[in-house]
């Protein structure tokens, strides 16, 4: 991989992340808080390119003008001529990048060309719920209407306030479909620290007016009430309220699938 190559590399990746940044493609890999470092980063790899190309023909533009100065007005070799292994075939470029070097390009197609699904039911249904303790629980809004929660939201105060705040509420929480290896169906949310790589889950266990056919993956907008009923996850025996359904209807994937509120 020569210069030129290698310029071309960094300035297709940062136009990558640009792209990715200005995009909502950006939420498929961290959470939406990270969005200015992303493109931060991008412009960051184009300006590189850019100074790279520029030193590089700066260097050409030199030696095409006559080359570096000798002692004697000539051009510097070890010998006077071109350095040989016996005075006949010119020796071998020991300082060329291995061909190998081109896998670096892989990455960059990969983002390019293969824009990665949201975690879904899959790695919820192989990983525990990751429900933690909350330092707090703010109060709730009164009124009449439904009280939307995040599924994280709801998952902590049903077990560690006893559900408190929750009680005679209509509570409508958004999260994707899970089933277990019983068929037992949870919703969903998936929550980030910082990246798609450290992405988990935290569940709900569905009751009451529950769908009877359920597909995993399929989002879903469900209006119910709080219930004291609790399982424990089939994973890691982590904690898992359950939830009352009065209705559920099929909405689309949201704008951002992640749920990070959970880790704030």
């Amino acid at each position: 991989m020569n210069r030129l190559a290698q310029t071309a590399l960094l300035f297709l990746l940062g136009a990558t992340l640009l792209h990715a940044g200005t995009t909502d493609l950006y939420l498929r890999y961290v959470k939406e808080g990270l969005r200015p470092l992303v493109l931060l980063a991008g412009a960051v790899l184009i300006i590189t390119a850019a100074a790279t190309l520029w030193y590089d023909r700066r260097g050409t533009s030199t030696h095409d003008h006559g080359g570096t100065p000798t002692h004697d007005g000539g051009t510097p070799t070890h010998d006077g001529g071109t350095p040989t292994h016996d005075g006949g075939t010119p020796a071998p470029d020991h300082h060329r990048e291995p061909r190998i070097s081109w896998l670096l390009t892989l990455p960059v197609l990969a983002l390019i060309l293969v824009a990665p699904p949201a975690l879904g039911s899959y790695s919820a249904a192989h990983t525990g719920t990751a429900l933690t303790k909350p330092f707090g629980f703010p109060a709730l809004p009164d009124g009449d209407a439904p009280l939307r929660l995040a599924v994280a939201d709801y998952a902590g105060r049903a077990i560690y306030d006893d559900g408190r705040a929750l009680r005679d509420r209509r509570l409508k929480i958004t999260g994707f479909v899970t089933l277990d290896r019983e068929g037992a169906a949870y919703l969903v949310r998936m929550g980030l620290n910082c990246c798609a790589a450290d992405a988990q889950p935290v569940k709900i266990a569905l009751t009451g007016n529950v769908p009877p056919v359920l597909r995993p993956d399929t989002w879903l907008e469900i209006t119910g009430t709080y219930t004291p009923r609790r399982t424990k996850d089939p994973v890691n025996d982590g904690p898992i309220p359950y939830l009352k359904v009065t209705t559920a209807r099929p909405v689309p994937t949201p704008h951002d699938p992640y749920d990070e509120t959970w880790n704030t």
